[in-house]
Formats: structure tokens, C-alpha cells, sequence
């Protein structure tokens, strides 16, 4: 009977909520459902466990995601989604809720769940998933996560054999869960213009099996590429079973299978969601490449990390990064790198608030290489943030940056943020900064301060 008081008393707090604001509490229905029944997500009804999908890991899950689900509904399917971001049990057991009938039945062709990966084992043990994507396991909010090698445990730790993993095969720490199922398919990325080598000297991770160094071929994203253990047999696979082939950024195309797809984001990263997407929905959807090729013209990314803003004239293109996260902080430097037009490059680093205390420490920076932007043409540093904006000026100092290309600004005031955008001569513009701060910029030039 707690069930059904539970399920209840979440729908009515959902509708309360709704009323509102629709962007908030998607979390809180689901939470309050739990403590009154602690195994309510286990409850529901008609639920095909070979039907639910995990979309997890440390970057790319939310863009997987709404791919996954864009191309699912594009071809007819009924999904059950949280495609709003809220990836802890709490989020889950609200859009359980919501969709659920009174009696706690539920109606879809298929389930499709964004999860945190550190909080994974406690979501299975209530909802066990039969197939699981895992985008890729790298640094990430120290705080929360610790190390990767952590969060691998946590996944190695409740994955069994019956479990379908889709794999990255350019990742080497995911793609070595491949021990624990004999069921893995495999996706990854050709060769393409922007991909990239480096120096002998820079620091590579262990190969999880043996512990000697990983060697990249070359690099399709940052610490993403075909690869091999210098000391054992570890390798990626010399051909993935979903594999994106003939990237043109010019046409912004590529194919699979020989069916040619347009091409939503033409960012690196990227790419890997798009096989990622491909691969779940042939293996677990039945959806053939030319039926999903169709849902990629109208693609939009949910909270995208690319952001294009147009200001007196000029471009702000706007890159959101994951905080304490270098590999998403590398992707968007590399982007601006590779960018042969002069820039102006503004960068809002906070203080990290996963936790108390809270830190001031950029550390993540420490982890990117900023050489090639510094070699690239910028015409003006601009840092800026209430506490770290000399900490992130000394990034640009240890590389080389003179005195005289940076802006210090120990603000968050956006009107500050406009007025040095304002003296800039070129009209090209990179941000990056936490979303907060973006909205509060986007807003004001949708308010017609243009």
C-alpha cells in the first residue's frame, strides 16, 4: 500500500510543482516518493527490463541522450526519458511517476535513462537495465567522483554478464569492461581533419590491464583515439561494429554504412554521440541507419555546450564546460585553436561548489594544454570571475600569454563582461564560463540591449 500512497503523493507534488514553474523540481517528486517507499522505483508495473537503456559516463551523456531519444520518436516510438537531466534515482522515480498510471502501470516501447555514473549501482538495483552506453570514464569533479579508476570500480562493481554494454572503442578505461560481458558492441570514429597527434612528452594514462603506458595512434578528441598498450595485448578493435565514417566539415556530412547523414554540431566530441546513438538504436530499437539518418536534419541539443549569441555586431560563441572537468575545458581550447581567424577569448572560471567547503582551486587547468590557443590568433584575453580571475591569468602567464594580452576583471558583472567585449576590434568572440553567467548574457541581449 506505501507504494501507491508514494506514487500519489509524487504526482500530486509533480502537478503542484508543474504549476509553478515547468523547470523545476524534477528531483523532488521522486525524492519524497522514496522515503516513503524505498523500493518505489522497483514497484512499477510493465516494465520490459531488455527494453531500458543507461546512458552514463563522465562526458556526453545528456547530448547521447537526446540524440537517442530524438531519433526514437522521429520513428513512431513511445519513450519514457528524462531527457531533462535528472540523472540520480530521485529524477527517475519522478518521470516513473509522472508517466505512470494510478496504479503504478507503465506504457512505453522503450526506456531511456541519462544516469550518474557514481550513483549507477543504487539506480540498477531498482531498475536493472539490460543494455548500458558508456560515453567514455575521465577526469572529472574531483569532489564528487575522486579519481576515474574510482568511478570505474563503482561500474566494474554491478555490471554483470547478462548486461549488453555499448562500448567506446577509442576510450581505453571504458572500453576495458569489456571483460565482464561477453555481450559489447563496439562504436568509434574514422581518421578526419581535425584529428591530431602529440608530443612524445605528454603525460598518457595506464593501460588498466597491465598498468604500462597506452600509446594513441592519434587523437580523434582529447585522450579519445585508436590505441594500444606498449606492454601487452590491450588495444582498441581495428574496426568497430558502428563505426562514423567520411567526416566533411565543409558539408557538414558524414556517413555510417554508406547512408550519408547531416551533421547537427560539426565538433569533434560530438561524433562519438552520434555512433553512440546509432549503435543503440540499430542493437536495442531495430532502427536502420537510413530510418535514423532522417532524424539527424532536425536534431537540436537539449542545454547544448555550444551556444551561438549574436551582439552589436559581433559573434559570441559561447562553450560551456563541466566544472573541475579538463578533458571538456581541452575540447573547447582545441576548438578555439583551431579557429584561424583572430579572436578574443573571455574566460569566467568559479569557484567550485560541488561540496563544503567550497574551493577556489582551478586545478583542471593545469591538466589542458593551452599552447596551441596561445599560438593561435588572439587578439585579447579577457579573465573574469568575483574569485579566481587571477588564478586563471596565472594559466595564461605559465604559458607564455603576456601581461599586456590579459584582462583581469574580479567580477561576475555581465554589464563588465559587455563593456570589454565592447573594445574589442574583432567580432569574434569565445566564452566560456558556467551556465549561470550565460543565461544572464543571453537574456540580456534577447531583452534587446543589442
Amino acid at each position: 500500500m506505501k507504494f501507491y500512497f508514494a506514487l500519489w503523493y509524487a504526482k500530486i507534488l509533480g502537478l503542484a510543482i508543474n504549476l509553478v514553474s515547468k523547470d523545476r523540481g524534477t528531483n523532488l517528486p521522486g525524492e519524497k516518493a522514496l522515503k516513503i517507499d524505498p523500493d518505489f522505483v522497483k514497484n512499477f508495473k510493465n516494465i520490459d527490463y531488455s527494453k531500458v537503456l543507461f546512458v552514463t559516463g563522465t562526458n556526453g551523456k545528456s547530448t547521447t541522450t537526446n540524440l537517442i531519444d530524438h531519433i526514437l520518436k522521429e520513428n513512431g516510438k513511445k519513450i519514457i526519458t528524462n531527457i531533462q537531466g535528472a540523472n540520480l534515482l530521485g529524477g527517475i522515480a519522478s518521470i516513473l511517476a509522472k508517466e505512470a498510471s494510478m496504479t503504478g502501470k507503465l506504457n512505453a516501447d522503450y526506456y531511456i535513462f541519462e544516469t550518474d555514473e557514481r550513483y549507477l549501482p543504487l539506480i540498477y538495483a531498482q531498475l536493472p537495465a539490460k543494455n548500458m552506453i558508456i560515453t567514455n570514464l575521465q577526469k572529472d569533479q574531483v569532489q564528487r567522483n575522486g579519481d576515474p579508476d574510482f568511478i570505474y570500480r563503482k561500474l566494474a562493481g554491478f555490471i554483470h554478464p547478462g548486461m549488453r554494454l555499448f562500448l567506446n572503442n577509442e576510450e581505453p578505461r571504458s572500453k576495458s569492461l569489456e571483460h565482464i560481458t561477453e555481450d559489447c558492441i563496439y562504436y568509434g570514429v574514422d581518421k578526419h581533419d581535425e584529428s591530431f597527434v602529440k608530443g612524445s612528452d605528454y603525460p598518457t594514462l595506464a593501460c588498466p590491464k597491465c598498468h604500462h603506458d597506452i600509446q594513441f595512434n592519434y587523437f580523434n578528441t582529447d585522450n579519445v583515439g585508436p590505441f594500444h598498450c606498449v606492454n601487452c595485448d590491450y588495444a582498441s578493435e581495428k574496426s568497430s561494429d558502428y563505426q562514423i565514417t567520411d567526416i566533411n566539415f565543409n558539408e557538414k556530412t558524414f556517413k555510417r554504412k554508406e547512408v550519408p547523414f547531416d551533421m547537427p554540431y560539426d565538433l569533434p566530441f560530438m561524433f562519438y554521440n552520434y555512433a553512440g546513438a546509432l549503435a543503440v538504436c540499430q542493437e536495442v530499437c531495430d532502427i536502420a541507419p537510413v530510418a535514423a539518418a532522417k532524424s539527424f536534419a532536425n536534431f537540436k541539443n537539449i542545454g547544448g555546450r555550444f551556444e551561438i549569441l549574436k551582439y552589436k555586431g559581433k559573434t559570441i560563441k559561447y562553450m560551456r564546460i563541466k566544472q573541475e572537468n579538463p578533458d571538456t575545458l581541452q575540447s573547447a581550447l582545441n576548438i578555439m585553436a583551431s579557429d584561424p581567424e583572430e579572436k578574443m577569448v573571455a574566460l569566467g572560471l568559479y569557484v567550485v561548489e560541488d561540496f563544503v567547503p567550497h574551493y577556489a582551486n582551478t586545478f583542471y587547468a593545469f591538466d589542458c594544454d593551452f599552447q596551441p590557443l596561445v599560438n593561435a590568433k588572439v587578439e585579447r584575453y579577457l579573465c573574469f570571475s568575483e574569485h579566481v580571475s587571477y588564478d586563471t591569468a596565472n594559466r595564461l602567464l605559465y604559458e607564455g600569454v603576456s601581461k599586456d594580452d590579459i584582462t583581469i576583471m574580479d567580477s561576475d558583472d555581465i554589464l563588465q563582461i559587455f563593456a570589454e567585449i565592447d573594445k574589442a576590434t574583432t567580432d569574434n568572440i569565445y566564452l566560456i564560463t558556467w551556465l549561470a553567467t550565460f543565461d544572464k548574457m543571453k537574456k540580456f541581449i534577447e531583452g534587446g540591449q543589442n
